[in-house]
């Protein structure tokens, strides 16, 4: 029980440090979200309300290891926009500069593009954009959690 509660308390204080961290990128640092910033924050508001569920289930194990697995989707996506990021893949076209080179279209299509570009990163610190730490950073939390809410074998 006392691993549950641990695993669920990582999940809250992770998801809550990963999203005011990005929160206060967002409004003290002037630092505004692409789409695929956004799709990031989603799966730790679930991850919250799945955790404050879970504390006031006394740590139920099923909920805490949904709030975990909702922290691994937060990592996937973050894995898949740092790839974006440093081109290693192509990102959503609705969020990137991709195809906007050249053609008869050109204008029409850099006028759909948003100012706030997924393929382009607006922080780094070591080489690491804020992408690439929210993966890092959500599969530790979300993987210690898993690992904390295992059954025992006693």
């Amino acid at each position: 029980m006392r691993s549950n509660q641990a695993a669920n308390a990582l999940v809250l204080v992770g998801s809550t440090a990963l999203l005011g961290g990005a929160l206060a990128f967002q409004y003290i640092g002037h630092l505004a979200p692409c789409e695929m910033c956004l799709w990031q924050r989603w799966p730790h508001v679930a991850a919250l309300v799945l955790g404050l569920v879970a504390w006031a289930m006394r740590s139920n194990r099923a909920v805490v290891t949904l709030a975990a697995l909702a922290v691994l989707a937060t990592a996937a996506i973050g894995y898949f926009h740092a790839g974006v990021e440093y081109h290693w893949w192509a990102g959503p076209q609705a969020c990137t500069a991709a195809g906007l080179a050249s053609g008869p279209d050109f204008i029409t299509a850099a006028l759909a593009t948003p100012m706030i570009r997924c393929d382009a990163a607006a922080w780094t610190l070591f080489g690491i954009s804020m992408a690439g730490y929210n993966a890092l950073f959500s599969t530790l939390i979300g993987g210690v959690a898993l690992w904390l809410v295992r059954p025992s074998s006693r």
